[in-house]
């Protein structure tokens, strides 16, 4: 046996994507980082061992323009390249991958931290050490750094260094909650084991073990969607132990999930009702992925309350958009549905001051484990959300480690420096505006080979009849004057259509109606029918028309949609109760759907020029959308004209190194399993080959390019700083887009 001592700036205990991140984001700063995980691979829950989904703010693509940005955008986007088909085991080495990337990290993985060394009054605790013991390598090892973040999900390093926390389900009167039970309880969400089947080709037996239960001797056949060819988290609802310990009787836990499991099993094979002669079970988890335990303190307790409302904190340093989800307590044996879901009207933000201890002066959280009620941990427990708050408190670690100061410190003088900080690095923080000192770019003129400023998308591909309404989102910048939409008519008829605006500039869903026009139509095909809806609003923002219902009218769709534009189905049903899921009536997100239009838009024109596209919109500050797409975008690409974007100053500026943003699509689902496939490796909308062009001397000479490029982020660092007023960026090909898109420059010396 060997006794070692790691002396690090930080230390990182939990090799789930929340802590995944806090390294990666805290080893960029230029902090020495131990990043220490209990189990042989990185990423928790969504690892080969459990395989669950990695969900997110997305939902799946309930919500718009969502997905994660940062380092969990890397590896999504890294994950969809190299692993389009959802290999558990390659999704493994991405991850892996990205840790040992960065030199700053000291990677500890089969070390279990079971003792905690601090001092301190109960008030005002600090963490002196970690002791952990590497299994199969006989290593004890003590990791001292003067900040530590717990990123376990149980909660462990927290608990044993004093620190305040919850468990259970607290009262509905201390937050006004109103899905929070009458009385405070220990009830929390249960654990999950899954399982993979596989076609083997010919028939195979199926003998149960003993340990398997008769599911229909229970409510599960009727309760619950059982298919013979699911596969993984499609099972995500064999979910038991929330009236449980989840920690202390985790082996009980494991053994009920796979009685259920092979009980499941049994019935699938054995039952006759299913088509499985030939399938067989190709891996079952054996490592319980749990959802729910220690909930740290911080100095603030986010709530149900700030979810709905999407309270803009002024700390806010990440967000979310999954919804509300709670599970019944009984789990799988529940008679009620598996879940029931609420969502706010848009994404939501989540405040620094919920990611650092109310009491451990140098502890910060991430993951399942921050400073959430019960209530609001339905939606911040999902695992890209804990991996961007996870980015959030690794950049925070980093300047406490820095400056010599504590998170309650950081948060009190330096907390502009630590949002303008994940601004830099593209993390998911939606509607604070860069204004970083140090960007040149901040004070160039931009100019651009062409602009988009004549909007339409004009190519149909295929026509659905309007036995629905049909929403659509624009940008309005700075006015909207009227707007054509391609239609088919059956008979003479009137095609009505309203004009909302949708309350933030976050949101996509209708909220206000603003006026409404209607125009008569004879019958005839591919007819641009014109509207004559206007409205200047005071900043761009996103308008939401609502294409009214009419049998005989069908609306053309294109199968080459646009940057900035997304359409909805009106669904009938405004709440869902089926028996895995229930979503409460009266939600807008719920009722407007998008999935339909995927990669498809309808045959739009917008009558007034747009501003929307300018090519000032790459240095405005945005990195996302926000009330309008915030990035520049080309007329349509030829063969006869390069499309670049051009800065320039009054005097020369010194160069050494470059931030490009390209437009990867955030309205996107992408997923590291199989939950489903995007169609592509790599988003269309991504630059794939570029240079980058400095004057010097007269004359155009290339300084940096691209190449393949199939990443978001672009950071190139010249071998020797230059002097230059111009600086252009060319952009040569796409991914497969029709346009030159970018989304923000910034330039450093």
């Amino acid at each position: 046996m060997r006794n070692e001592t790691v002396k690090t700036d930080i230390a990182v205990i939990g090799g789930g994507l929340a802590g995944v991140n806090a390294a990666i984001a805290a080893a960029r700063l230029g902090r020495t980082v131990a990043l220490v995980n209990n189990r042989p691979v990185l990423g928790g829950n969504s690892s080969s061992e459990v395989r669950v989904w990695v969900c997110g703010a997305t939902a799946h693509g309930t919500q718009r323009y969502a997905r994660e940005t940062g380092i969990m955008g890397e590896l999504f986007v890294e994950n969809q390249f190299r692993n389009k088909d959802g290999n558990p085991y390659f999704w493994d080495m991405v991850v892996l991958e990205a840790v040992r990337a960065e030199p700053n990290i000291q990677l500890y993985l089969n070390t279990d931290v079971h003792e905690v060394e601090a001092d301190g009054e109960a008030h005002d605790r600090t963490i002196r050490a970690a002791i952990g013991w590497m299994m199969g390598s006989e290593r004890r090892i003590r990791f001292e750094s003067a900040v530590y973040l717990d990123c376990t999900g149980d909660g462990l390093v927290g608990f044993l260094a004093g620190a305040k926390y919850r468990l259970g389900r607290e009262a509905r009167a201390e937050f006004g909650e109103e899905w929070a039970p009458e009385a405070a309880d220990e009830i929390m969400l249960g654990s999950t084991l899954l399982f993979y089947t596989k076609d083997a080709g010919h028939p195979v037996k199926y003998t149960p073990p003993r340990m398997a239960i008769d599911v229909t001797k229970t409510t599960i056949p009727e309760r619950r969607i059982i298919r013979s060819g699911d596969n993984g988290c499609a099972y995500w609802w064999i979910e038991w132990g929330g009236e449980h310990d989840a920690v202390h009787d985790n082996e009980r836990i494991r053994d009920e999930l796979w009685s259920v499991i092979y009980g499941i099993w049994d019935y699938i094979k054995n039952s006759g009702k299913f088509d499985a002669d030939n399938m067989t079970l190709e891996w079952v988890g054996s490592l319980p992925g749990k959802r729910e335990y220690r909930r740290f303190v911080g100095d603030y307790v986010l709530n149900q309350n700030d979810i709905l409302a999407q309270r803009e904190f002024d700390d806010r340093v990440a967000f979310g958009g999954w919804s509300i989800d709670l599970h019944p307590p009984q789990g799988v044996y529940a008679t009620e549905s598996g879940s029931k879901h609420l969502f706010p009207d848009g994404i939501y933000h989540v405040p620094f001051r919920s990611l650092y201890s109310v009491n451990v002066s140098n502890m910060l959280m991430a993951g399942r484990d921050i400073s959430a009620s019960h209530v609001a941990f339905g939606t911040t427990r999902v695992m890209a959300t804990c991996a961007v708050i996870g980015e959030a408190a690794g950049t925070g670690a980093a300047l406490c480690a820095a400056k010599g100061i504590s998170p309650r410190e950081l948060h009190g003088s330096h907390l502009r420096e630590l949002q303008q900080t994940l601004l830099r690095q593209d993390a998911s923080i939606i509607g604070l505006r860069s204004d970083d000192e140090t960007d040149l770019a901040r004070g160039a003129r931009v100019f651009a080979s062409s602009e988009r400023s004549r909007f339409g998308i004009e190519q149909p591909a295929y026509a659905i009849p309007l036995h629905a309404d049909i929403g659509i989102t624009v940008p309005v910048d700075p006015a909207l004057d009227g707007i054509e939409l391609l239609v088919d008519a059956d008979a003479q008829t009137t095609l009505v259509v309203e004009l909302w605006d949708t309350g933030r500039p976050e949101n996509y869903v209708p909220h206000a109606k603003l006026a409404e026009a209607s125009v008569a139509l004879s019958a005839g095909s591919l007819q641009w029918a014109k509207l004559g809806l206007s409205w200047t609003p005071v900043t761009a923002c996103n308008a939401f028309l609502v294409v009214k219902a009419n049998e005989a009218l069908a609306l053309h769709i294109s199968d080459r949609p646009s940057s900035g534009v997304l359409a909805y189905r009106r669904s009938e049903q405004t709440g869902t109760s089926r028996p895995n899921e229930e979503h409460q009536p009266g939600q807008p997100l719920v009722e407007w759907r998008k999935h339909e239009f995927d990669h498809a838009a309808p045959c739009i024109r917008l009558t007034a020029p747009t501003e929307a596209f300018a090519a000032d919109k790459a240095i405005d500050g945005y990195l996302r959308p926000y009330g309008g797409p915030h990035l520049w975008s080309s007329e349509r690409m030829t063969a006869a004209r390069l499309e670049w974007l051009e800065l320039t100053w009054s005097e020369p500026v010194p160069i050494r190194e470059l931030h490009l943003v390209f437009n990867d699509d955030v309205n996107d689902d992408l997923i590291n399993l199989h939950h489903h496939i995007t169609p592509y490796e790599t988003m269309p909308t991504l630059v794939k080959d570029y240079r980058v062009e400095a004057r010097e001397g007269g004359a155009w000479a290339t300084i940096a390019e691209g190449r393949g490029n199939y990443k978001r982020k672009n950071v190139l660092r010249l071998d020797a700083p230059i002097q230059t007023d111009r600086l252009r960026i060319v952009v040569e090909m796409t991914n497969g887009s029709e346009y030159a898109e970018i989304v923000e420059v910034r330039v450093y010396a």
